[in-house]
């Protein structure tokens, strides 16, 4: 089984491309289970798991949950329990139970147990870690505002880069950049803007007049919608004077406008995103077991009646397909 220190390289990659992951730990295992402490995992934004933290029904709870972490962005304790047996319901009736009755019921913050109706037995206990890279600000321009403005890198939790072009001078804006700024005076202005707004960046920043801005954007002939989203002049009006104060005042509008997991405020037309950078996780329910699926390609599924359904495991997938009418709603 391989271990956190395997799986070390693994994760300097991931972090290198900047690409979010969740580390998942087996801190506690009660037998039967497979799982061992110190047991470990990589699960990648798309749900792949990367290591061992348990068998496949085990599997499926800890993919699901770390897909829910990866948006949150806050570490979590997964405690996975089977139901409880006929017996110990009977046994149990009339009596305080501490076993949950349903997901999330009586936990602790950072804290959420789930019944697993497919373990055979025995409990899990997995810390899951979201590692999502740091926001990544590009910035165009070489004037003093543009310098001061890269000079912060990495001070506020922020990655601030400058924006480079390709070999035939087009700009190049990267998947999951959190905001760009165009402090080039009158260079490559609409290119940036329209590039950074096709790649859907939440915060488009420029440095010019009112007046000025107002012209490029009439120039661009933009939707309504998106030309919400470019903010000119960048930045809160704190009276900035110095090319220091200007970058100061753009960092705290940046702040001011970043979107948070289930707000629904924050900029115009941008819908709430992760700290990962990504919408919430989509789910969908075992038709056999009732068990809450992470709705993505690593889970296991299969197309039915022109449907795409969601299982837990290979045994709720079999007995599906051999008989669909028998869940059918």
């Amino acid at each position: 089984m391989p271990s956190r220190t395997d799986l070390a390289g693994r994760a300097a990659e991931l972090d290198a491309s900047r690409a979010p992951f969740v580390w998942a730990t087996v801190v506690r295992a009660e037998r039967p289970t497979s799982a061992k402490p110190g047991d470990t995992a990589l699960v990648l934004a798309d749900g792949t798991i990367e290591g061992f933290v348990g068998g496949a029904c085990a599997e499926t709870t800890v993919r699901q949950q770390a897909l829910d972490v990866l948006f949150q962005g806050e570490t979590r304790l997964l405690r996975i329990l089977p139901p409880p047996t006929p017996a110990l319901t009977a046994a149990t009736e009339g009596e305080d139970d501490d076993r949950p009755a349903a997901i999330g019921t009586d936990d602790r913050p950072g804290e959420v147990t789930v019944l697993n109706p497919c373990l055979s037995g025995g409990t899990l206990e997995i810390f899951l870690e979201p590692a999502v890279p740091r926001p990544l600000l590009l910035v165009l321009g070489k004037a003093p505002i543009a310098r001061a403005l890269i000079a912060t890198n990495g001070m506020l939790g922020l990655e601030v880069g400058e924006l480079g072009t390709t070999a035939d001078g087009a700009v190049h804006i990267p998947w999951g950049a959190s905001a760009v700024v165009v402090a080039s005076h009158g260079q490559l202005e609409p290119e940036t803007i329209n590039a950074a707004l096709s790649r859907g960046v939440p915060y488009v920043g420029l440095v010019a007049s009112r007046r000025r801005g107002e012209a490029v954007l009439d120039a661009l002939s933009l939707e309504p919608a998106l030309r919400a989203l470019v903010h000119v002049p960048a930045g809160l009006d704190i009276g900035a004077r110095t090319p220091g104060e200007v970058a100061l005042s753009i960092l705290a509008e940046i702040v001011s406008l970043r979107p948070r997991p289930g707000d629904p405020s924050g900029t115009p037309g941008q819908d709430a995103e992760s700290p990962a950078g990504g919408a919430a996780p989509r789910m969908a329910v075992d038709p056999v077991c009732g068990m809450t699926v992470a709705a993505v390609e690593s889970s296991l599924w299969a197309d039915v009646g022109g449907d795409r359904v969601f299982f837990c495991g290979p045994g709720c997938r079999d007995a599906y397909i051999d008989d669909p009418g028998r869940y059918a709603k």
